[in-house]
């Protein structure tokens, strides 16, 4: 129960506003902190000799007001006042800037070339439903087919009713989290991760807990850890070449991550959109899990960016609410954009654009280790970006906007932080631009990382 009271003796009529407004001031100052639970209906009206329909009332409204979240049997509970989304990265490509901070695959024209081509056969081979129908049943079958057997290439095991196809990972996240992780459950990620987490689960009223990692990804003892103490409902990873850490999770830590999510019982959200790009994939922890893994994974980050189709596996006792979920919120995958994931897996052309992708990153990347040469960084032959620690005596703030005036960009650590303090890195693509661009970026970046930090950079 919270420790703070509302007044019964500054009630107004109408009295739910009233409290409501009580319960608004409260939060707002701090007197309610993120995460306390509020009082139950019950004995909150008996304390303030209200109604019940009355407290009912005042907690719609600060529900509508975006300040708590609640799930029947559960409680109410204070919505954390973070910082809406800021995306790390750059909202447009900035004249006489290298945009080394957003992560996207290495662009040719031979990918613009390819798509021309491909929309001119499905132009002569298009059915029907993918214009005029509007049941996803009647359009996808053939998809999830071909999805299938995709994931079944990434080791991921599933049959088709329970492959769910959705305009791009970020849909995909959204419907996995949505079903793992409702309004007023606890979510388990750690505590440097994608930037999208911890808004999406404000929007969505669930709650997370930060947990600690190493160079090897999540603590299994940190995450039992947080499952004693609190009612975890469900983790989320991203195994293979994390954002923005870029770690690679070593078999051995997915399955000791496995066997505490067995004894907690907690449901698995795995992100893997760079896994594909991996020649030597370890199995997913889907494989090892199958019974409480939701899958993600799509083709923006392996292919191209505009290639916006998403493939969600998942296990039979959530394949049926990660549906709904998609229909709630976007109804099906772009059928177009389907027909083309589905001719180029059919064709041997997806193969060869994630091929051809993994040699660029292999080159790209042999820049990196020699620019930045006897540097601190993590990063993986195939990766598409570069986790970069700064020195102590580098503040990360102003890292960044020294960077920015020599005329590189790149991503700061705060919006991948689950506490919102930057931890003293930043994030590097390598994927961006060109490779003369990439190598001047990097080289910029190391020789200010060599050198005594500039005090009087301003803030950009």
């Amino acid at each position: 129960m919270a420790k703070w009271q509302p007044d019964a003796g500054l009630l107004r009529r109408p009295v739910y506003i009233s409290l409501a407004d009580q319960f608004s001031a409260a939060i707002k100052s701090g007197r309610l902190a993120a995460d306390e639970k509020l009082p139950p209906h019950r004995e909150l009206a008996y304390d303030l000799k209200v109604s019940i329909q009355t407290v009912s009332k005042a907690y719609d409204i600060l529900a509508r007001r975006g300040l708590v979240s609640g799930e029947v049997g559960r409680g109410t509970y204070v919505k954390p006042s973070g910082p809406s989304l800021q995306p790390p990265y750059l909202a447009e490509r900035l004249a006489n800037m290298i945009d080394l901070s957003i992560v996207m695959p290495v662009c040719s024209a031979m990918q613009l070339d390819r798509t021309k081509a491909a929309l001119h056969r499905l132009a002569d081979t298009l059915p029907a439903a993918a214009v005029l129908s509007f049941r996803a049943n009647t359009i996808f079958p053939r998809h999830t087919e071909a999805a299938a057997s995709w994931l079944a290439a990434l080791g991921v095991q599933v049959p088709t009713q329970n492959v769910l196809l959705t305009n791009g990972s970020s849909s995909a996240f959204t419907v996995a989290l949505m079903s793992a992780a409702g309004p007023g459950a606890i979510l388990a990620a750690e505590e440097v991760c994608y930037h999208v987490i911890r808004p999406l689960a404000d929007y969505l009223g669930t709650r997370v807990r930060a947990i600690p990692a190493d160079a090897d990804g999540m603590l299994p003892q940190a995450l039992e850890e947080a499952c004693i103490r609190e009612q975890i409902r469900a983790v989320t990873l991203q195994p293979n070449l994390a954002n923005p850490t870029a770690v690679l999770m070593p078999g051995s830590r997915r399955r000791a991550i496995v066997d505490v999510a067995r004894k907690h019982d907690l449901a698995i959200v795995e992100v893997d959109v760079f896994g594909p790009l991996l020649s030597n994939r370890l199995s997913p922890i889907a494989a090892l899990a199958p019974e409480r893994t939701i899958y993600v994974t799509g083709f923006s980050k392996v292919a191209m960016p505009g290639l916006r189709i998403g493939y969600v596996a998942a296990p039979d006792q959530l394949a049926a609410t990660i549906a709904n979920r998609q229909l709630m919120t976007n109804w099906m995958a772009t059928p177009i954009m389907a027909e083309l994931a589905t001719l180029w897996l059919g064709d041997g052309t997806m193969d060869m654009l994630v091929n051809w992708q993994r040699d660029r990153l292999r080159a790209r990347n042999r820049i990196v280790t020699a620019s930045l040469d006897g540097l601190s960084f993590r990063t993986h032959l195939e990766g598409l970006h570069v986790w970069l620690p700064l020195s102590p005596d580098h503040d990360e703030v102003a890292f960044v906007s020294q960077a920015r005036a020599h005329g590189v960009a790149v991503a700061p650590s705060t919006p991948f932080c689950l506490s919102g303090a930057p931890v003293g890195a930043v994030r590097v693509s390598v994927g961006a631009t060109e490779e003369d661009e990439l190598r001047a970026g990097l080289d910029i970046l190391a020789s200010l990382l060599r050198a005594a930090p500039d005090r009087n950079v301003l803030s950009l």
